[in-house]
């Protein structure tokens, strides 16, 4: 991947519930989104090679919103997966460290908004998922 943006987090969860947590709709829902007022009103989740992602993100004032596509191109079982989405490329890796689990996102930025921007957001949304897991 060219000129990639990598965010990371460190939940207290083991692997198993930290890789259900991100990857099941039921609980995409309550944590995809980088702002509080921002939601993810409904999530799809078809996780395997060539299987695909969907996620509607909006602000909660109904102001804008946008669906996130991607189709799986990788995935090892609890243990990483990668997808392409509008032609670039992103990895999600789920290392055991004891009763934690790192979450390593790698993604290449697109080139209308700033890097650092990218970065913000993408670490918010991991941020926000480090706090839904933990508290659930």
């Amino acid at each position: 991947m060219k000129n990639e943006i990598k965010v990371s987090a460190t939940i207290e969860a083991d692997v198993k519930k930290v890789w259900d947590y991100y990857t099941n709709p039921k609980h995409i829902v309550n944590w995809n989104f980088a702002d509080p007022s921002w939601h993810c009103p409904n999530a799809t989740n078809d996780l395997k090679v060539g299987g695909e992602y969907k996620a509607r993100m909006e602000a909660i004032d109904g102001s804008f919103g946008f669906d996130f596509e991607a189709i799986y191109t990788k995935v090892t079982e609890g243990k990483e997966f990668t997808y392409e989405f509008g032609g670039r490329t992103a990895n999600v890796k789920f290392n055991k460290l004891n009763n934690q689990t790192e979450i390593i996102v790698v993604f290449e930025p697109e080139s209308e908004n700033p890097v650092e921007m990218q970065k913000e957001g993408w670490q918010a949304i991991l941020d926000n998922f480090k706090t839904y897991t933990e508290k659930t």
